[in-house]
């Protein structure tokens, strides 16, 4: 008997082992916790307050603390709580993380966060925690000096009490993804650290889209889910960390990802700070591709019309074997095969693309008409009726929105 509960005892000792707690301060507590619920091996994160000296903190009293503490009063850092599987992750890899995701020389703030509450430090759990938070100071105080940083002011002390933070500000940046991650690190990085391997990348030369990404950055992922991924425009559409452009002239400031950049030439014509959803990033290309004013514009995001015969439309009636597809998000829409001509001074289709259009009730103009949108970008392509011979419909669509690709040019998948 006694043997058995030895032997459970020593069980229990090594399932423990592999779970650890440290807790973290690095700035805005929403941004922190985002980073680190992203590497793998972290079992759990939780927004919070450490640190401080009174009794059962909340956000309020924080913020009311944070520039103008009162005598005897220790104010607390907004910190996130690591749970950690160290057969997963190292607590040396997670130290390591939390250097270089900010920086430590900036005191009692992070960027535009300022206040004593947004202070840089590391509240250690065990012994070995302590020992590797100073070894590692130590190696990126040196490499900071070299790169012209000042002084590290981060805090290392033991965990007294951690206090969750209020339910609204857990896991705040995936509650509300229509923001962006902050990032005010310094860019240095330790040197025994595997260099990234994505190399430089320069202008194409006339216009192009450039995203800048980060690891572990939610809204990155989802923009390329929601938007990248699906892209198949003309415009070449790149993505790089801010440390991989060479020759460009940007204005805007790379501190938070996603950015879009919009290039021309390799100068910046504008950009976008934060995550777009499909809807915005195609208003914002079609600023940018076809002109804010422009007809195409117009037709696209005003629900405007194309001049009965015009330009595009003597150009694409009687274009060779081939598809047309949408100018913006290069998806096809529409097949030679099924083009007839209408008559009616507008290009004329018995049927979309299976599965590329959107069919919506519009009855503007005292009309009752079903508007077709591409399904991809969102945008007006014109309107379709039951009036195409044979008694089929006639999709009445404009050529300003459309690019015809020959049936012997078109991508294979």
């Amino acid at each position: 008997m006694k043997k058995l509960i030895l032997i459970l005892g020593i069980v229990i000792m090594s399932l423990q082992a592999k779970e650890q707690i440290i807790v973290f301060s690095a700035g805005c507590f929403w941004g922190v916790e985002k980073h680190f619920e992203q590497i793998p091996g972290v079992l759990d994160t939780k927004a919070g307050y450490a640190g401080g000296n009174y009794p059962n903190p909340d956000y309020n009293k924080v913020l009311e603390y944070r520039n103008n503490t009162p005598k005897g009063i220790v104010n607390y850092a907004e910190s996130v709580k690591v749970v950690f599987d160290d057969t997963k992750v190292t607590a040396k890899e997670l130290i390591k993380s939390f250097w270089q995701m900010h920086d430590p020389t900036q005191g009692n703030r992070q960027g535009n966060d300022i206040g004593n509450n947004y202070r840089s430090a590391i509240f250690y759990t065990n012994e070995n925690q302590h020992k590797i938070a100073l070894e590692t100071e130590k190696e990126y105080r040196t490499l900071l000096s070299a790169a012209g940083y000042g002084k590290i002011t981060t805090q290392i002390k033991p965990l007294v009490k951690f206090y969750n933070a209020e339910q609204y500000h857990q896991n705040y940046l995936k509650k509300n993804p229509n923001g962006y991650c902050p990032d005010d690190a310094t860019g240095v990085k330790f040197k025994k650290e595997i260099p990234h391997k994505q190399s430089f990348i320069k202008p194409l030369g006339g216009k192009e889209i450039i995203v800048i990404d980060a690891p572990f950055c939610p809204y990155c992922e989802q923009f390329k889910k929601d938007v990248t991924s699906s892209y198949k425009g003309s415009i070449p559409l790149r993505t790089a960390n801010s440390d991989k452009l060479k020759g460009f002239n940007i204005t805007t400031k790379l501190n938070a990802t996603p950015t879009i950049l919009f290039i021309k030439d390799g100068k910046e014509v504008f950009a976008h700070r934060g995550y777009l959803n499909k809807t915005e990033f195609y208003k914002a290309l079609g600023k940018f591709e076809l002109g804010v004013g422009s007809e195409a514009y117009n037709v696209a995001f005003n629900k405007g019309t194309d001049g009965m015969f015009c330009k595009k439309y003597d150009i694409f009636k009687n274009t060779p074997d081939g598809v047309f597809v949408d100018k913006l998000s290069g998806e096809v829409l529409f097949d030679t095969r099924d083009r007839f001509n209408s008559h009616s001074g507008w290009l004329s289709f018995f049927k979309a693309v299976k599965g590329a259009t959107i069919e919506k009730e519009d009855n503007s103009y005292g009309m009752h008409r079903m508007e077709v949108i591409a399904k991809t970008s969102g945008i007006h392509l014109g309107h379709v009726f039951d009036d195409a011979p044979g008694g089929k419909q006639r999709f009445c669509i404009n050529a300003t929105v459309l690019k015809f690709i020959p049936r012997d040019k078109i991508k294979k998948p």
